[in-house]
């Protein structure tokens, strides 16, 4: 049965944090382009090139659960303000590094990983802000309009965007990242919040020690059955998934024969497909319950492991990516929308902190199973084992999605 879906009012607030996110988005892409570049100017190591990937990635698996209980503890527009100009801090001293030509690998890597712990803290807490600002109903809509601009801004636009700056001169990308992030901290310091309500039965004015409150978010996590079961089916599908993404570049290269031109040609399917999605996310939210989108989206996934196994041409990559672009960020904005809907707001960053975890520990263990699976079984084995575990799990969980979907906080 659908649901009846009422015409969404997203109102001023949603407006100056959808624009902060759009134009945080164009500087994050152009770092995404150019701090590959970047390092990869100042070394030949492979290692030291992954290495660069994995420090910004590493935070969230040691700062995520502290930057949830903060989110959940203070003002969470000024946490968001006062971890980006700390990231744009951050940003300017390796620019003024790069223009006085005293750059190099050590300096780079140090950089990246403040930057990702910055984003730890500033990440966490811009997703708890969508639920404060707009009903319920809305949401979805909320979410979709948000990961528009992620993938419009982010993936589209910025790269080639941050690859052009770079090629001009190396610190042009940095700045232009600078000045992004301070022009989102303008547009977020517009957003009006209502103050976060205690813990029930808690007092604003006793101490409350960190470990206290990270205890708390997690058993709550773990009594709230639908929201328990949503976060361990990201963690694993980012597991499933992360395994044959991590060696795609391989599997086009070698396998399909595509050429780096071909391997650029399947993300921009992949991101061409995602926003087809998210532009059609409204339409299918009213003609569809979320159980069934998630349903259909979840059953992509799997055939889509199988559809890229057995695949021989990369044309017929081109459109795997494609359907995959589409039907993976309907998931993201449904998955996101119900876990919003299901958290009462005093947990939303805690919660949200744990499925960051949950996304980011996929993608590194699916990663390390990809890249032993390729090397040993050829560059096929990946698509099979998240074939499998995909599936597998898809079958544990299915009965569970309807009541996933609909449940709202307490």
């Amino acid at each position: 049965m659908v649901e009846a879906v009422a015409p969404a009012r997203m109102g001023t607030g949603f407006r100056w944090l959808m624009s902060a996110s759009w134009v945080s988005n164009i500087g994050d892409g152009v770092a995404l382009a150019a701090g590959p570049l970047l390092v990869a100017s100042q070394t030949s190591s492979a290692m030291l090139v992954a290495l660069a990937a994995m420090l910004q990635r590493l935070p969230w698996l040691v700062f995520g659960l502290w930057a949830g209980v903060l989110a959940d503890r203070l003002d969470r527009r000024r946490l968001v303000i006062v971890a980006n100009l700390l990231r744009a801090v951050v940003v300017a001293a390796l620019c003024a590094v790069i223009v006085t030509g005293h750059v190099n690998i050590g300096v780079v890597l140090a950089a990246m990983l403040l930057m990702g712990v910055a984003e730890v803290f500033a990440d966490t807490t811009s997703q708890t802000l969508l639920p404060m600002l707009v009903r319920p109903a809305d949401l979805g809509t909320g979410n979709a309009r948000l990961q528009a601009g992620f993938l419009t801004a982010n993936q589209l636009v910025g790269p080639p965007l941050g690859a052009a700056l770079f090629a001009a001169g190396a610190a042009w990308p940095f700045a232009a990242q600078v000045l992004t992030v301070l022009l989102a901290v303008l547009l977020v310091s517009k957003v009006v919040l209502t103050p976060v309500p205690p813990a029930d039965g808690a007092d604003p004015a006793t101490p409350r020690k960190v470990r206290h409150d990270i205890a708390e978010g997690l058993r709550w996590i773990w009594t709230n059955p639908p929201v328990r079961t949503l976060a361990l089916v990201i963690l694993v599908f980012n597991a499933t998934w992360a395994a044959p993404w991590g060696i795609l570049v391989k599997y086009s290269l070698d396998y399909l024969h595509m050429g780096p031109v071909g391997y650029g040609l399947l993300t921009t399917a992949a991101a061409v497909g995602g926003l087809i999605g998210t532009f059609s996310y409204g339409s299918l939210e009213r003609r569809w319950s979320l159980s069934a989108l998630m349903k259909v989206c979840l059953t992509l996934e799997v055939l889509f492991h199988l559809a890229l196994a057995l695949a021989t041409t990369g044309w017929a990559a081109m459109a795997i990516l494609f359907v995959f672009g589409a039907y993976s960020f309907v998931w993201g904005t449904v998955s996101n929308t119900v876990r919003q809907r299901a958290t009462p707001t005093r947990f939303q960053g805690r919660v949200g902190s744990v499925y960051m975890m949950c996304v980011f520990g996929g993608i590194v263990v699916g990663n390390a199973i990809g890249g032993v699976l390729a090397e040993h079984w050829g560059l096929t084995a990946p698509m099979w084992f998240g074939f499998v575990g995909a599936g597998l799990t898809l079958v544990l969980v299915w009965r569970q999605l309807a009541h996933i979907a609909h449940a709202q906080a307490d």
